[in-house]
């Protein structure tokens, strides 16, 4: 993430991309809009009349291999990338609009929003940035798999995974407020099993899947390497839950632990943050950091 701000942010310039629907196969132009402070992350359809979606954990539709939005019966796919790196680089507000159901999959990760909002630059904006501090601790199990957030003074994740080989088990933690996104979490690409190709593509998934567009991982290996990160994969799993975590509307002070998790348990958790407003609270940084208390020690003689 950026590293902690303020004020609130939106994109200098509009952006555009054009691509295919990662599991749809569909092409899609989208394009990012600068949004007035407060708006927070909306989705509009161009080809429907331009009916917008805002990216909050109420309009979660259906999550399997992908996060998906719907509002009155509209979808949008595959929202998790893009709602990464606006999180990781300290994005607040923007419009997206895009004239298809399902985002474009680009190159698999996050790194072509993140140079893009590194060419147009940042406005910084008026209106100060509201923080969801966790107060108490909550946890979402499902047998071996768990995620849980704690409270904490900065945006941390602690995510370990564990496929089959030849991925292993991979662990990796990161601090999401000393502004290292772009370089540790953003190039991480999402990643599939060879083997379970032809029952995603009977299922109506991956239909846009390329070489280009995601690590091709078969039982002797990545056949499109070379890896960007001897971790990537566990990597990707931070890029998708902070993606999936934006949902809860709001830039988190708190600690996350996951364990074996997927979008079903990120979005779980958001799901019981809503739920429970005890556990947490909104917050602003303070503008000005308290000044150090300096103490006189005495230094006695020995006798």
């Amino acid at each position: 993430m950026a590293e902690l701000q303020h004020f609130e942010h939106t994109i200098a310039a509009a952006l555009e991309f054009s691509g295919v629907g990662l599991h749809s196969g569909a092409p899609v132009h989208m394009r990012m809009l600068p949004a007035p402070g407060g708006s927070g992350i909306v989705f509009r359809r161009t080809d429907l009349d331009d009916f917008e979606i805002p990216a909050t954990g109420r309009n979660v539709a259906k999550v399997s291999y992908a996060t998906s939005l719907m509002r009155q019966g509209v979808l949008i796919s595959t929202t998790e990338h893009l709602l990464s790196a606006l999180t990781g680089m300290g994005v607040d507000n923007v419009i997206v609009e895009l004239d298809n159901l399902e985002l474009p999959i680009l190159d698999g990760s996050a790194l072509p929003y993140v140079e893009a909002f590194q060419s147009a630059g940042l406005s910084k904006q008026r209106r100060r940035r509201e923080y969801l501090r966790i107060l108490k601790d909550v946890e979402v199990h499902d047998g071996n798999k768990f995620i849980g957030i704690y409270p904490g003074d900065s945006y941390t994740i602690e995510y370990a995974i564990d496929f089959p080989k030849p991925i292993g088990r991979h662990m990796f933690a990161v601090d999401l407020g000393a502004g290292t996104y772009g370089s540790e979490i953003a190039p991480a690409r999402t990643f599939g099993f060879k083997e379970d190709e032809q029952k995603l593509r009977d299922m109506g998934l991956i239909r846009g899947v390329s070489d280009e567009s995601a690590i091709i991982v078969s039982k002797t290996g990545v056949e499109n390497g070379p890896l960007r990160f001897h971790d990537e994969f566990v990597r990707h799993k931070v890029l998708d839950l902070i993606g999936d975590l934006a949902l809860a509307e709001h830039c988190i002070l708190g600690r996350v632990v996951a364990e074996r998790a997927g979008h079903a348990m990120h979005t779980a958790l958001v799901s019981r943050l809503r739920r429970d407003r005890s556990t947490w609270e909104v917050a602003h940084l303070p503008l000005e950091q308290p000044k150090p208390t300096h103490r006189r020690t005495r230094v006695l003689a020995p006798a």
